[in-house]
């Protein structure tokens, strides 16, 4: 089994043109170097799983570099992922965007940017309050956040301001525009989560075409 997930840094977003003229907006991501770091089994671990590092450096601690001691490389990024089978896979393998094709889906995950403090309209798309018949500091207010008697609290999860962005996204079933292995460039249509240089985690979707959302 060939392992279909790899990481790669978010370059930025272009277009491209289409064979019938129209402009596609894609994203660019690099992959670079994917190195098997450590095989995790059922036995040893407790469930089945393997580490891929990406993006070399220099710049490690000795626990670290104590761990990567098989390999023989240094890595600054370390992820985990789940496969039914480890027969064809070994540490210091190298996994490459060989199993993409152009019009392949796959799922995009990573880091939303940061906004920072944001407030309900902002952060959850609220309406706000009414613009006229005396009211003039409620434009942006959130509103009623709960009742007084019953339950006399607010609820866990109310949507309100606070802290908006830097969480874990995942888009999904997004088509593969072009895979250019030799560069090792790979052009995804519209957008993923993140900022430039940001870590993506690539998996292949296993859902059809059709289904495409």
């Amino acid at each position: 089994m060939t392992l279909q997930s790899l990481l790669g840094k978010k370059i930025g977003m272009t277009q491209v043109f289409k064979e019938d003229g129209r402009v596609q907006p894609v994203t660019v991501i690099k992959t670079g170097t994917c190195l098997v770091t450590q095989i995790k089994t059922d036995t040893k671990d407790g469930y089945m799983a393997v580490q891929v590092g990406f993006n070399e450096t220099k710049r490690l601690n000795s626990p670290e570099k104590g761990h990567l001691n098989k390999v023989g490389r240094q890595f600054r990024h370390l992820r985990e992922f789940r496969v039914g089978d480890l027969s064809d896979i070994q540490v210091g393998q190298e996994v490459k965007m060989d199993f993409l094709q152009p019009g392949d889906l796959v799922n995009v995950k990573g880091t939303s940017k940061g906004r920072g403090f944001a407030g309900g309209v902002k952060r959850h798309g609220f309406k706000g309050g009414p613009k006229t018949h005396g009211q003039s500091d409620r434009h942006r207010a959130p509103g009623s956040i709960g009742s007084g008697t019953s339950p006399g609290r607010v609820w866990k999860g109310q949507k309100m301001a606070g802290h908006m962005g830097d969480v874990i996204v995942t888009t999904r079933n997004l088509e593969v525009v072009k895979a250019d292995i030799e560069n090792d460039l790979l052009l995804i249509k519209g957008s993923v989560p993140g900022g430039k240089n940001a870590l993506l985690i690539i998996e292949k979707s296993t859902n059809a075409k059709g289904n495409q959302s």
